[in-house]
Parts: C-alpha cells; sequence; structure tokens
C-alpha cells in the first residue's frame, strides 16, 4: 500500500509539472505581463491557428522529455532535498530555453524575453515550494512514526559505514537501519573492534536467510566489492527477490561506471545483459532539436557576416572561399568538414617543411601566428569567424554544436587506446577544451576533457558551454 501511494504521489507530481508550465505560458498569453507592469488592463484575445498547434505539440513533447530526463519520476527515497530543487531548477531552464526557441521559430510575439524570464521565475517558484512543502510533510510523518522503510546492510566495511553515514543524516529519507551483515569473520572482527555501538552485526552473508526472516526487513543495501563479492551479490539478490525485498547496490565509482547503462533484454526465450547501450534516446533527440534549430537560426542572422568574409577571402588571396577537409566522426565515419580558408590555398602541402615549428604535444599541428596564414586568415582564427561553415556540418547531422573536436585521419592513427574513446560521440564545434585555453592546455589534458564530457554528458553541460563559448570566441581566450 505504502508503494502505491508512492505511485499515486509521483504520477501526480509529474502531471502538477506540466500543469504548472501550461498554466503559466497560457497566463502570459492572455495577461501579457509587460502590459499589467506599465498600469495596463487589457486581455489579449488570441487564436489559434493550425500552425499554433504544431508549435503547442512541439513544445509539450519538449517539456514532457525534459523533466523526465531531469527530474527522473522514480520511486527513489536516496535522493537529497539539494539534488531534488538543482534537479528542478535545470529543468526549468532548459524548459524556458526550448519555450523561447520555440516563439522564435513560430513567431508568438507573447513570448519576449521579459516574458521568458516571468515564465522561469513563476515555474521555478512553484516547482521548488511545492517540493519543500512535500519534503516537510514527509519529514513531519516520519518523525511521528509513520512511513518508514526497515533497512538492512550487507557489508561491515569502510564503505558501508560512509553510506550509512550519510542517509542517517537525512532523517527525511526516512530509514531505520536494521543492523549489518558481514562478508567474513575477519569483517566481522574488524567491526568489533573498530565499528560503532549504536551499529550493531546481525550476522554474516552465509546466515542470510535466517536473518531475513528474524529481523523486519524492507530494503538491502548491499556494500560490497563487486570483482571479490561478485556471487554473494548475487545470492542477496535471489534471497531479496524470494521475499519481495527492494535491493539497492552501492558499488565503488569505478564499478557504478560498468553498470550505469546496464540493460536487460531477450533474445528467444534467453535473457541478455546489455552494457553500454543508450538510454538517453529523448535526450539525444531533443540535442538533434536544438542543433538544427541553433544552427539554422546562426546561419540565418549571420549570413551577412559570412558574405562579407566570403567576399573579402576571395578578393585578398587565390584560391576557394571554403577550405573542405576530411575529419574523423562519431564511430570513426570520415566525412568533410568546412570552414572559412584562413591560409594560403596550397597550406596543407607546406605542412610538412614548418614540422619543426609544431607548438603542441601529442599527434595535432599548431603553430602560434602561423606564417601560411592570410592577413584576413588571422583575424577570422583570432575570432573563430572561419569555423562558422561548420553550421552546415551541424544542420547535416555529421556534427553537433557541443561535442570534442573532429580530428584529422593521421591524428586518429596515432591515438593512444583510451583517446580513442572521443570518437564514440559526435563531434561538436565547440567543447570543454574549446571554452577552456585551447592552445593554452596540453593535448593529454584535452583528451581528459572530452571523456569528462562523454562520462557526464547533458543538456545542461551542452547549454552550459554554448553559452560559455560566447565570452570564449568574443575575447580570443587561447585562440591563434
Amino acid at each position: 500500500m505504502i508503494r502505491l501511494r508512492h505511485k499515486l504521489l509521483i504520477r501526480i507530481f509529474r502531471v502538477f509539472d506540466q500543469l504548472i508550465l501550461m498554466l503559466t505560458g497560457l497566463g502570459i498569453i492572455y495577461f501579457r505581463p509587460e502590459i499589467l507592469m506599465h498600469g495596463g488592463t487589457h486581455i489579449l484575445e488570441a487564436t489559434l491557428q493550425v500552425e499554433d498547434a504544431l508549435g503547442i505539440l512541439i513544445l509539450g513533447v519538449g517539456w514532457i522529455a525534459i523533466f523526465d530526463y531531469f527530474i527522473c519520476y522514480r520511486l527513489d527515497r536516496l535522493v537529497a532535498l539539494n539534488t531534488q530543487l538543482m534537479s528542478f531548477l535545470k529543468a526549468s531552464t532548459l524548459a524556458s530555453f526550448w519555450l523561447m526557441m520555440i516563439s522564435v521559430v513560430f513567431s508568438v510575439k507573447s513570448f519576449n524575453l521579459f516574458n521568458i524570464l516571468i515564465f522561469f521565475a513563476v515555474v521555478t517558484a512553484i516547482g521548488i515550494v511545492s517540493r519543500l512543502f512535500l519534503r516537510l510533510l514527509l519529514l513531519s510523518a516520519r518523525r511521528s512514526g509513520y512511513n518508514y522503510r526497515y533497512l538492512l546492510v550487507a557489508g561491515a566495511n569502510e564503505r558501508a559505514r560512509q553510506m550509512i553515514g550519510k542517509i542517517e543524516a537525512k532523517p527525511e529519507l526516512g530509514y531505520k537501519v536494521v543492523g549489518f551483515v558481514a562478508e567474513t569473520q575477519d569483517a566481522l572482527e574488524t567491526w568489533n573492534s573498530e565499528g560503532r555501538r549504536d551499529w550493531k552485526i546481525v550476522g554474516q552473508l552465509e546466515n542470510l536467510r535466517t536473518i531475513l526472516t528474524q529481523e523486519r526487513v524492507d530494503e538491502i543495501i548491499v556494500c560490497l566489492p563487486m570483482e571479490a563479492r561478485f556471487c554473494d551479490i548475487g545470492n542477496i539478490v535471489k534471497n531479496a527477490y524470494d521475499l519481495g525485498i527492494v535491493v539497492r547496490i552501492m558499488p565503488e565509482f569505478a564499478d557504478g561506471s560498468l553498470l550505469r547503462n546496464l540493460h536487460i533484454e531477450e533474445f528467444e526465450d534467453e535473457y541478455v545483459v546489455t552494457l553500454f547501450r543508450e538510454h538517453l534516446l529523448a535526450q539525444l533527440l531533443v540535442k538533434r532539436l536544438i542543433d538544427a534549430a541553433l544552427s539554422l537560426a546562426v546561419l540565418i542572422v549571420l549570413l551577412p557576416v559570412m558574405v562579407v568574409v566570403a567576399l573579402l577571402i576571395k578578393l585578398t588571396s587565390p584560391g576557394p572561399v571554403f577550405f573542405v577537409q576530411e575529419r574523423v566522426g562519431m564511430n570513426q565515419r570520415h566525412f568533410h568538414l568546412y570552414k572559412f580558408r584562413s591560409m594560403v590555398a596550397d597550406a596543407e602541402q607546406h605542412q610538412s617543411e614548418l614540422a619543426a615549428l609544431n607548438e603542441r604535444d601529442g599527434p595535432v599541428f599548431k603553430i602560434h601566428k602561423d606564417p601560411r596564414a592570410t592577413k584576413i586568415g588571422r583575424f577570422i582564427r583570432m575570432t573563430s569567424i572561419d569555423e562558422l561553415p561548420q553550421l552546415f556540418n551541424v544542420l547535416s547531422g555529421e556534427m553537433s554544436l557541443v561535442g570534442p573536436r573532429p580530428p584529422l585521419p593521421d591524428e586518429v592513427k596515432r591515438y593512444k587506446w583510451l583517446f580513442r574513446k572521443r570518437l564514440c560521440v559526435k563531434p561538436g564545434i565547440t567543447c570543454i577544451w574549446q571554452i577552456s585555453g585551447r592552445n593554452d592546455v596540453s593535448f593529454e589534458r584535452w583528451m581528459e576533457m572530452d571523456h569528462e564530457y562523454i562520462d557526464n554528458w547533458s543538456l545542461w553541460l551542452d547549454l552550459t558551454i554554448i553559452f560559455k563559448t560566447i565570452p570564449a570566441v568574443l575575447f580570443a581566450r587561447g585562440a591563434s
């Protein structure tokens, strides 16, 4: 019954969040805050066109995907309040950004920048207040002895101590620790000599079935090293399954990274456990929509600048306007990358002659104040204007706005094994390296930054990098 109430509560919150977004948006459309701010009382009439219905549909689907990604509506107790509030803040920020994009594409005049800021403030305030109220309600209930979960800890080690210490520090989670189950006799003896008195040992793993029949247990937290105790973990899961007890495995960081994308399938009546399958399909779709919308918008806005640059390149040096080069993309697929030509037409033929001047470590070639650069080329390289034609690569789907920079085929041949991980995602125009000094960063650190991006990817991280790219480009940080 408790789980049923939790499921109902979560479904209510999912609907409630979407209602906040919808009602706040409708309120702004009909009441126009910028008019009310100037003392007006006129409520605008709205008419719904066919294209408006399409825009509303796209807007709604985007909002649902954004909130499902950031909020993660699940029956998880182990979510701290600050984590929950930060997740909602990220969701409301991206939802406001999505509203701005849809408003631009469908020419919705009701949502200017001022009204979108009001939308963000109202949605964020209501969402945060509602979650604070729920936390206070649950904390009050649990302090009164209701809605507690009895927790058994598998493992008597430092990892177990750390995890339970964190859980007990947050009484709003509603857990009562039944006790710890020692993995071995040695672990039991060590615990008795070093453990806290208020954390008791209730037995050893070999007696787990007896413990589960004698103690009241709702959940088991497993704090055992997976490599050394894999069979023990399997036995715990089997016994818990037989009794309908929830099991939470708390792996070390390295083990957790491997299990994060675990997926179970069925093939010909057999179970298949798949690791590293992509689970963020909805978020990747949103990423692709953002790539297409933003790149198209930037191309339209900066088209006059690009025309002027193309004319200057053509008039100041012989050769084509665009520099087209073969690069390596996602999963080692080759594609042609487009840039404004910033060097003499036969620059690649002269690279071997300048090998001694290379200022970069690793398998990349870079010279500060490259003698092959043209006059206009030095300017467009310093301001990153030469990168603008890559927006066509983004539109075609060969690249993304954010991602590791696409390498040359010869560079990839000289990669170390771990460097090749950066080829498992779509390359981008900007990345963490791009906003962190570029040429001032060593090659090894550059590769580490790309790995960090891949391991921690989210739509929020992409937006953060995009916004940080703007000042990096304006002030030419690390460019040459």
